[in-house]
């Protein structure tokens, strides 16, 4: 087998190899997001159960929303080391095995968080499992993007990118079943099950040594090229290019990571509300709390998959720049619309499709543009260090959001500021390096 160069060609031209390549990448990022997001989904019942707080009382919401932003900053600036240091990883010891690493670090990493016996653990195994997070996503985009037809760089880019919300479908699906079915009479042990979820990847990552090899484009360039290094990045040959990755991607990162760490706490503290209203029991709020966590990301990830196809078209036909400057726009939109306009809650929920559509939609275009800026001998180093680096600005986002929505009357309206950071990311666009029609760099 040579990497999928030769064999039949089935459909979009590529051969069984080079979807087999495809598929390996896919389920490494669904599961990244997977892990990467559980916490998000039992923080209502994991932190006041570690803290010794009631659930569902004051002082648990008040702790819930600081300790979001916290290990959600955490986990952003943990991602963007492992990101960066498993980036250089995979252009010095392959592809393929960098994936296989940081598949099982975050696997072991996210499963220990189930053993936390206090809140300094579980702080810690979110450290661990942070950089694997953040290394695979450089390998898989790096191995993808050198294996796949040249014609169908940005559709199987995109394609790669759908694994996203279906790892955040995933974590909705695991923990609204343990949570709020298994286990819903026990939430203050549920959550410890939900973490153990997490292992499944390090299976997978066992798997895929067996059917995945390195990309020859790789292999041809390691043995004759000089290892890469960050500071190659900031020559002057490549000091503009990187600066427009990491300027697209920092806008990005901020403005998801501000707005969906919070998803499945808003739609907790909306159904814990209309519980109090309706005057329903511990189990029965428990239920409606999973529910409306359910709903709500579940319309967030359908708009991400369609928002992520998506730009394969606009890509494609306006070119990258364009395509930047219409999600920020379309974003900044959705997010005010979400949480600034007063509506029944029901209607809130369904507006997290906008966001989906949006704010995750306009990442699905990163797995194909960051690689096709950098040579084969910097694509692991260079993609990996401009979609991770900003993840060190983009953890203040979170703690910021997380510290004022813990104090505020009307965490909705907090939120709701995170509008102005797409509609300062246009001052962006134009330093964007315009990439349509050209030929992946050897």
């Amino acid at each position: 087998m040579d990497n999928g160069v030769a064999g039949k060609s089935g459909l979009w031209g590529m051969t069984r190899y080079q979807w087999t390549v495809l598929f390996a990448a896919w389920l490494g990022w669904g599961f990244d997001v997977f892990d990467g997001l559980l916490f998000n989904y039992v923080a209502p019942n994991c932190v006041p159960t570690l803290l010794g707080l009631t659930i569902g009382s004051k002082e648990a919401k008040d702790a819930t929303s600081f300790w979001i932003g916290v290990l959600t900053s955490l986990l952003l600036i943990g991602w963007a080391v492992g990101g960066i240091i498993f980036g250089r990883v995979a252009d010095r010891i392959g592809r393929t095995k960098t994936l296989m690493l940081t598949m099982a670090l975050y696997a072991l990493g996210t499963a220990a968080c189930a053993f936390a016996p206090n809140i300094g653990f579980l702080v810690l195994c979110r450290i661990v499992a942070s950089l694997g997070i953040g290394g695979e996503w450089a390998a898989g985009a790096a191995m993808v993007a050198e294996v796949v037809p040249e014609k169908r760089r940005v559709e199987a880019g995109a394609l790669l990118y759908t694994s996203a919300p279906m790892g955040l479908f995933l974590a909705t699906f695991v923990t609204h079943e343990v949570q709020g079915v298994r286990m819903a009479g026990s939430p203050e042990t549920a959550w410890r099950t939900v973490f153990l979820f997490g292992l499944v990847p390090a299976v997978v990552a066992f798997v895929v040594r067996f059917f995945v090899k390195e990309p020859e484009k790789w292999k041809g360039v390691a043995d004759r090229a000089a290892s890469a290094r960050i500071a190659d990045l900031f020559t002057p040959e490549f000091r503009r290019i990187t600066l427009s990755g990491l300027g697209v991607a920092l806008v990005a990162l901020i403005m998801w990571w501000a707005c969906n760490a919070f998803i499945p706490q808003v739609a907790a503290l909306l159904a814990q509300t209309r519980a109090v209203a309706e005057h329903l029991d511990k189990v029965k709020t428990q239920e409606l709390v999973e529910s409306w966590k359910m709903q709500a990301t579940t319309w967030f990830n359908l708009g991400g998959l369609i928002g992520t196809l998506l730009t394969v078209v606009v890509a494609k036909t306006m070119g990258r720049r364009p395509m930047y400057a219409l999600y920020f726009v379309a974003s900044a939109a959705s997010i005010f619309i979400t949480f600034g306009v007063a509506m029944p809650p029901e209607s809130r929920l369904m507006c997290f499709f906008l966001m989906g559509l949006t704010v995750f939609g306009v990442f699905g275009s990163f797995t194909y543009y960051l690689p096709e800026l950098f040579p084969t001998r910097l694509r692991g180093t260079g993609a990996g260090f401009c979609y991770n680096a900003g993840r060190v600005v983009a953890a203040a986002g979170p703690f910021a959001v997380g510290a004022v929505m813990k104090s505020s009357a009307n965490p909705l309206g907090v939120i709701a500021w995170v509008a102005v950071v797409p509609l300062l990311g246009l001052l962006v666009v134009p330093q964007i390096i315009e990439t349509k029609s050209q030929s992946l760099l050897d």
